[in-house]
């Protein structure tokens, strides 16, 4: 393949600075893929507005604790670059991160394609499950931006939906779990409590059919058959936002739960998460370590996020390959 293609790792984005809290937070909740109920369309922006201006203070404490910014846009690139590597062995590729809420925007990086005169793209969500409110949702934000074009036509590309029980991607989990359990004393680790926390969804994606609660199932059970571990095991939820019913049971809930039952070591590993950011550095990191401590538990370890793991790299590699090799298919089809 002499053609060189365009990979873009699609993600939510994070605020790169204090000040970028509160346009970043206000990007997410206009986005109706976020708030959606009868009739919001008439006063979403006022009350992304509204819910923007009221959080963001509070936000804006948080990521003073885990450096002052989200690392999620720092973590894509780096991605970006070390996926790009792999790629260039095989076959011409650039490798861009456009994000859904914040810099770099998915204008920013069409504009970059046709600089670069890219007219083949695979799109690589940094969602492996998905969901209305992630994938779906970039994919829209891609084809509105693509289609406000002078020529939308021009670009060919393709869609790697999701690859929450791809093999390669499991074992990258596996590695973290293991590194994770052996901060525990060698004669415990078999009894730590593992707990996936996942980013809860409302209630009302699942009953419209919204895969992502089942495709979360399914990573933790072939993550533990992986494994091979014996350990007691639980699936949770975090990051409730707003009065709707959420997936349940929730991450708090789970801790003090289980340690009234006398549950003194937990492993948390944030299992629907690609890279490390907000949710897993101060919520689980912080504020669940200190509600973990509080109600009783002796050790609670959280895994590092996948990031830079060269399994996980390799595992996007690898999707990348087959979906390529679609392209290859079909490039030669329509030559004949």
């Amino acid at each position: 393949m002499s053609e060189k293609i365009g990979v873009v790792l699609l993600n939510l984005g994070g605020p790169d600075s204090l000040e970028a809290v509160e346009p970043f937070l206000y990007n997410l909740f206009v986005d109706p893929d976020i708030i959606n109920f009868p009739g919001s369309f008439l006063f979403r922006k006022w009350l992304a507005r509204t819910i923007s201006s009221r959080r963001h203070p509070k936000i804006q404490e948080q990521y003073k604790q885990i450096g002052g910014k989200s690392p999620l846009k720092d973590f894509t690139l780096g991605q970006a670059k070390f996926l790009e590597e792999k790629l260039n062995k095989k076959f011409p590729a650039k490798v861009y991160a456009a994000m859904r809420y914040w810099h770099p925007f998915t204008e920013e990086v069409l504009d970059e394609l046709e600089k670069e005169k890219i007219t083949k793209v695979i799109l690589l969500p940094l969602y492996p499950q998905y969901s209305k409110a992630t994938t779906e949702s970039s994919v829209k934000e891609w084809k509105k931006h693509l289609d406000l074009r002078d020529n939308p036509t021009k670009i060919e590309w393709s869609l790697i939906e999701h690859y929450y029980d791809f093999p390669p991607y499991l074992d990258a989990f596996v590695e973290r779990i293991n590194q994770g359990l052996e901060k525990f004393p060698a004669e415990k680790r078999d009894q730590v409590d593992i707990l996936f926390s996942a980013h809860g969804t409302p209630m009302k994606l699942v009953r419209e059919g919204d895969p992502y609660s089942g495709h979360i199932c399914e990573t933790v059970t072939a993550v533990m058959q992986r494994g091979g571990w014996k350990n007691p095991h639980h699936l949770c939820f975090q990051s409730k936002v707003g009065p709707q019913k959420w997936l349940t049971p929730s991450t708090p809930a789970t801790i003090e739960d289980l340690a009234k039952k006398g549950v003194k070591d937990m492993l948390a590993v944030p299992i629907a998460f690609a890279s490390d950011h907000l949710e897993t550095l101060f919520e689980v990191g912080i504020e669940f370590r200190h509600l973990a401590k509080e109600a009783g538990v002796r050790q609670f370890e959280v895994t590092e996020g996948l990031n830079y793991s060269d399994k996980f790299i390799d595992a996007l590699a690898q999707l990348v390959f087959q979906k390529a090799g679609n392209f290859e298919a079909k490039s030669v089809l329509m030559s004949k």
